[in-house]
């Protein structure tokens, strides 16, 4: 069995995630549907990701983030829904101890990692609509550059230290998670000792990774209203809310399930609605991007037209 360094009391090998249900007709047809989801949030992302690469007109720091960002997103999608998939059709649901290391671990990092890129995101329109004339000469690209590689190095750190003070519980039994994927409150539940220090560790991370990113989001948001109510032509004000809307329906969809299942009380842990929960935030808000970047911003859909002319002209 894997056992983590030092945890020799630790005698749990493997977990078993019950997933949705054991109804194998119903699970069939949650393949299907979740398979439809998968595929078209994977392939909405990585056609933001190509649209950015090909079309020099959005090499600039608003959709090098938003390149970022999907990039984020394959990846936070890809920690679970394939191996939730899997276990849609298969018999066995079981997931090793390390196996679950990983996945929390990378499920974590991806997931921090975004709180810190909306945070990003919202200081570039606060840039670009407050000191329109400064843009380019404030966000230069060792800037953003810099701001992604931070980002990472956070959202990593952090995840490290959430994922390591989890995985080095002791588990004696049972190992069975009310979960699809190993999520860090659903695992923690099971551990067979007080996990009180470890939740208060894990409540100071979020709201480090949660709460403070929040607070910066609407502050620059703050600052961006008042500026868009100093323009005085009506069309001006709409051109300038158009180019935040976006970033904002995206960052309410995010955190409002993430900050429920990381800030609440432990006592209020509720599984099956946390599972719920959990596949809005981490399937839907992944699809939910390309969607709306792509239907409400007019410089995605003009570069996806010119790669689709030049297609054409091609063959």
């Amino acid at each position: 069995m894997w056992l983590p360094p030092g945890q020799n009391q630790s005698w749990v090998s493997e977990f078993i995630l019950l997933g949705f249900s054991n109804d194998p007709t119903f699970n069939r047809m949650l393949f299907v549907a979740f398979l439809l989801l998968y595929l078209s949030s994977v392939l909405g992302n990585g056609l933001i990701i190509t649209l950015i690469c090909l079309d020099t007109h959005l090499h600039t720091p608003m959709y090098f983030f938003l390149c970022i960002l999907s990039l984020l997103d394959m990846g936070y999608v890809t920690t679970t829904m394939p191996q939730m998939l899997v276990h849609l059709l298969a018999h066995s649901h079981t997931i090793s101890f390390a196996g679950c290391w990983i996945q929390m671990y990378m499920f974590s990092a991806l997931g921090l990692s975004e709180s810190i890129i909306f945070v990003i995101m919202a200081y570039d329109r606060y840039i670009a609509i407050c000191y329109p004339l400064h843009y380019t000469v404030i966000l230069t690209w060792g800037l953003c550059t810099r701001l992604a590689g931070g980002t990472l190095a956070c959202g990593f750190f952090f995840s490290l230290i959430h994922t390591f003070l989890t995985m080095r519980l002791p588990y004696c039994g049972p190992n069975v998670v009310n979960h699809y994927f190993c999520e860090g409150p659903s695992v923690r539940s099971l551990a067979c000792m007080d996990t009180h220090l470890i939740e208060m560790v894990d409540l100071v991370i979020s709201v480090f990774m949660v709460v403070a990113p929040l607070s910066l989001i609407l502050a620059s948001y703050i600052r961006i209203a008042q500026a868009i109510l100093k323009i005085k032509s009506m069309q001006g004000r709409c051109k300038a809310f158009s180019t935040c809307a976006s970033h904002l329906t995206v960052v309410a969809f995010f955190y409002a399930p993430a900050t429920y299942i990381y800030i609440r009380p432990n006592s209020s842990y509720s599984p099956e609605q946390d599972k719920q929960i959990s596949l809005f935030y981490n399937v839907f808000t992944a699809l939910l991007n390309p969607v709306v970047y792509s239907l409400r911003n007019k410089d995605i859909k003009g570069a996806f037209l010119k790669v689709m002319r030049q297609g054409s002209l091609t063959c």
